[in-house]
């Protein structure tokens, strides 16, 4: 699975780079956020993003971005951002690296229309034996995606 550096365009697999990383920063404090964010132009464009937190260091990110026909079912396009997610979560889980948590860009407040897919969408996630995160918390995740997305 090929993902990026945001200073560069030259991909590689994302579990061999995820290794080397946990590898340099073994001695350190160091979380590992995963999320995705779309967005609706011409196309939908996809970003699904792992975020790497050395405490003492700042924020490292990688990412995927795909590009496909335009969606513009709500329910069919966000869904897709927790299926990418997880397909994710998954090749590094068969590489034998662990994500604890999967930032989801959904709502928990009802206002919004994300709130829907709330309840399948964290289902799906912690059956799958991952956390999930919602908003209002702070999913960097999600907002490193969204950026790319923009």
């Amino acid at each position: 699975m090929k993902f990026k550096k945001l200073t560069d365009e030259v991909s590689f697999d994302v579990a061999e780079y995820v290794k080397t990383y946990l590898d340099l920063y073994k001695n350190q404090s160091l979380n590992l956020y995963l999320g995705c964010d779309s967005h609706n132009r011409l196309k939908t464009t996809y970003a699904t993003t792992l975020v790497f937190n050395v405490a003492s260091t700042g924020c490292h990110v990688i990412y995927r971005k795909e590009v496909v026909p335009i969606i513009n079912d709500m329910w069919t396009r966000l869904w897709g951002e927790v299926e990418r997610s997880v397909e994710v979560a998954l090749y590094l889980r068969e590489q034998g690296i662990e994500i604890d948590t999967i930032d989801l860009d959904y709502n928990i407040n009802p206002e919004f229309k994300s709130n829907k897919l709330v309840s399948a969408a964290v289902g799906y996630v912690e059956s799958l034996g991952f956390k999930a995160r919602i908003k209002p918390e702070l999913l960097p995740a999600v907002y490193a995606a969204d950026h790319i997305v923009s």
